[in-house]
């Protein structure tokens, strides 16, 4: 790891206007990714401004509150842990419970930042591995990944320069439940859904979100959803305890009467941001929940897919885990 600067910020102002005014100064909270790259020194800031003291200074940063409809706004600041066991957050959007438990080890959780999970970076071993070409980490490199060990890389929002995996669980559940990020810069505030925060590599791998240098999330809006009750977060790994998904799928059912009148469907581990399938959803509506009207959705979410050698698997694989997560949905009382 390589010397670094560190400053504690007094205010989240004064946080996003230190790492603003620093090209290579990083946010730092949980620090339970990014501590790993500045060991490995694929992250190399020359200052690190910590949040954490923050939490005393603006207590919303560090809380889960109630929203007027019924939704809940979710600090930056809260612990993943915090946030699975939340009881508002268990009864109304249990997808996204599900989804934290699943995502990492207890002690991780009990460290990771609801802020810094949404910018976890890909897991890709290429990226890690700084003696590699890797278009990410060094633009114009090249993809070492593209004809390597690709059997845990994506196979939607690939490119000719990156097909790197977006690792979260949470992301994923946040994207089916249609949530809001709020970010503060030196621009002032702003907000921007979830579909739109993360980007698809194209031809700038290294950029993964919208966020502007220095701009700080300080908040996640979950808003109501009425039968966000009927939700599930399915995710299907090597081994039972902390993996990364090899396919995982976050879903939602509004199911009247026999027929599914909304639905809300996104993928993790098969793609390189968090992926939302709406047509699959539009597919769903007006119909009766059997396997196959959810084979069919299936086969719609992953139509785009492009396998590259050893991950050919996934495609089928992301199929078969949206289809359980939706017959687990159905089948709720």
């Amino acid at each position: 790891m390589r010397p670094f600067d560190y400053s504690a910020a007094t205010s989240s102002a004064d946080a996003a206007r230190m790492v603003a005014a620093d090209p290579n100064a990083r946010f730092i909270a949980g620090g339970t990714t990014l501590v790993d790259l500045m060991k490995l020194e694929v992250e190399t800031p020359d200052r690190l401004v910590d949040l954490n003291m923050l939490a005393e200074r603006e207590p919303a940063l560090a809380q889960i509150s109630e929203l007027p409809d019924g939704g809940v706004r979710i600090g930056a600041l809260v612990r993943n842990s915090d946030t699975a066991w939340n009881s508002t957050v268990k009864t109304r959007f249990p997808v996204l419970s599900e989804a934290l438990l699943a995502g990492a080890s207890g002690q991780i959780r009990n460290m990771a930042t609801v802020g810094g999970n949404l910018l976890q970076r890909t897991r890709c071993w290429y990226f890690r591995d700084t003696a590699m070409p890797c278009n990410k980490r060094d633009p114009g490199s090249g993809c070492s990944a593209i004809a390597g060990h690709n059997r845990m890389h994506a196979v939607l929002g690939t490119s000719n320069q990156c097909i790197a995996t977006s690792p979260g669980d949470m992301p994923v559940a946040m994207a089916a439940l249609g949530a809001v990020v709020r970010v503060r810069g030196a621009r002032g505030e702003r907000t921007i859904p979830i579909t739109d925060f993360h980007v698809t590599p194209g031809t700038h791998p290294e950029r993964e979100t919208v966020l502007r240098h220095g701009e700080l999330i300080t908040a996640v809006d979950i808003p109501a959803l009425a039968y966000g009750q009927r939700s599930h977060y399915r995710k299907v790994r090597d081994r039972a305890s902390y993996a990364f998904a090899l396919a995982s799928a976050a879903v939602a059912l509004d199911v009247q009467g026999g027929t599914v009148r909304n639905a809300r469907i996104a993928l993790g581990g098969i793609a390189t941001k968090p992926w939302r399938s709406m047509d699959a959803e539009h597919h769903l509506v007006g119909k009766h929940p059997t396997a196959d009207v959810f084979r069919a959705a299936a086969d719609i979410a992953l139509a785009g897919a492009v396998p590259r050698g050893e991950n050919a698997f996934k495609i089928e694989l992301a199929k078969r885990t949206l289809v359980r997560a939706l017959t687990t949905v159905a089948e709720m009382a």
